[in-house]
């Protein structure tokens, strides 16, 4: 099977996060918080940060998010995605330790400390880590 010559166009087109002077296809939030309240137990509250972290970082909902309770024992916890028109946005919890891993990506560049700021009222947790990636 024959694949189309790629067409080349200026970065600016769809690279669209500028950073220092270089454009970056997307940015990519990999966080951790640990000590997180009872909302993470609750399939009905993760659906509900998903759609609502949608709208605090300006992106547009692709359906609704999916989200599911499995595993057993020291793994059992929830985890969501919730696609977005950029890309998409996915979460993963562990009931027994209360913690909350979360991945944001877009080609829209959003802003990462209204990520954090989120989830510490959603989840009532100061205790936070992250590192935020750009992709070229």
């Amino acid at each position: 099977m024959k694949h189309p010559e790629p067409v080349l166009t200026p970065a600016a087109e769809y690279k669209r996060i500028l950073v220092d002077g270089v454009h970056y296809y997307g940015k990519h939030i990999v966080l951790g918080a640990r000590h997180c309240n009872e909302k993470l137990l609750d399939t009905g509250a993760i659906a509900a940060f998903l759609r609502e972290l949608v709208d605090r970082i300006d992106m547009v909902a692709y359906g609704d998010p999916l989200v599911a309770r499995f595993g057993s024992g020291i793994e059992e916890g929830i985890s969501g995605v919730q696609l977005i028109e950029t890309s998409a946005i996915m979460v993963h919890t562990n009931d027994m330790a209360r913690d909350l891993y979360l991945d944001v990506f877009s080609c829209k560049g959003y802003n990462e400390i209204d990520v954090i700021e989120f989830v510490q009222a959603f989840f009532g947790t100061r205790d936070i880590n992250y590192q935020t990636l750009l992709r070229k």
